[in-house]
């Protein structure tokens, strides 16, 4: 718990555990508010459940209503498919697939990396609107953790609870005026620490190629160009005002610079790279290890 004393609602959403630290115990309504606000993000999004409105778009192509949130994800992904030379995509799910993370969790490749197809070939995201020109299986999990920290932020905020610090297995929102100090983990070895950084006011995310990993050498971190996993990068971390943006420039760090992605998003960051060193931005307010 980052700050003594302070109360902690913790449950599982969109598959990963959730930790909410507040200075008081949450009510019994705003609790069941703030589930309920996770149960519409996975309805809507979750590429691992037939029902939700994206395994719509697997299926058969077609016009696709999503929630306001996803007025907000559409131009971040375009933004970053761009900067990426179309790298990063929301359309990796196919690939995710191939490889074995798939919807039972098999684990087990179906065959070789499959590039994802182009975005202007199959999709236009417009606003809610999603309309496809094929199936295709979109996955938002580079960014989309992050903006269910921040809507669930928001939620706290409206019912008057200004201070609160929410840990998303690892994607950080600290709301208030307390800083925290947060471990960098490892990239090899979840026991250890390769630094800290002092988080104020705002979130910290991290992607790294040891999480969801399986097989040989396989892990979530895929080129949508190739379908391949990463190999350049193993960690990174980013620090922005909003859990959205933070969580979608580290997954970005694995593909764009650190330095051109500050050219259009307000951010400070870090990336370990696979050959040991680690490139980081001048503000990034940690202390690395030696």
């Amino acid at each position: 718990m980052p700050h003594p004393g302070w109360a902690d609602f913790s449950f599982d959403g969109i598959g990963t555990r959730w930790d909410i630290s507040t200075p008081s115990p949450l009510s019994g309504a705003l609790r069941r508010r703030l589930l309920a606000a996770v149960a519409d993000y996975d309805a809507a999004w979750s590429r691992f459940r037939p029902d939700s409105v994206i395994a719509g778009a697997a299926r058969q192509p077609g016009r696709y209503t999503l929630p306001a949130g996803a007025a907000e994800l559409g131009p971040l992904y375009a933004a970053l498919y761009r900067l990426s030379g179309g790298a990063m995509t929301p359309l990796i799910g196919g690939s995710l697939e191939q490889l074995g993370y798939d919807a039972g969790y098999s684990l087990r490749p179906g065959g070789p990396p499959l590039p994802a197809p182009p975005w202007a070939g199959v999709l236009d995201w417009q606003g809610t609107v999603l309309t496809t020109r094929a199936p295709v299986v979109i996955d938002v999990g580079a960014a989309g953790k992050g903006q269910l920290a921040d809507l669930l932020s928001a939620e706290l905020r409206r019912a008057g609870i200004s201070e609160h610090f929410i840990d998303a297995s690892g994607d950080l929102v600290n709301a208030g005026t307390i800083p925290v100090e947060v471990g960098l983990e490892h990239p090899y070895d979840p026991d250890r620490a390769i630094g800290i950084v002092c988080l104020g006011a705002g979130a910290l995310c991290a992607s790294a190629a040891n999480r969801r990993a399986w097989g040989d050498g396989l892990h979530h971190v895929l080129d949508g160009t190739t379908g391949a996993p990463v190999r350049t990068v193993v960690a990174s971390w980013a620090m922005a005002a909003s859990a959205m943006v933070a969580d979608a420039l580290a997954t970005a760090l694995f593909f764009v610079e650190g330095s051109r992605l500050r050219e259009e998003f307000d951010c400070s960051w870090l990336t370990v790279h696979s050959d040991g060193h680690a490139e980081y931005s001048a503000d990034f307010e940690g202390v690395l290890f030696t």
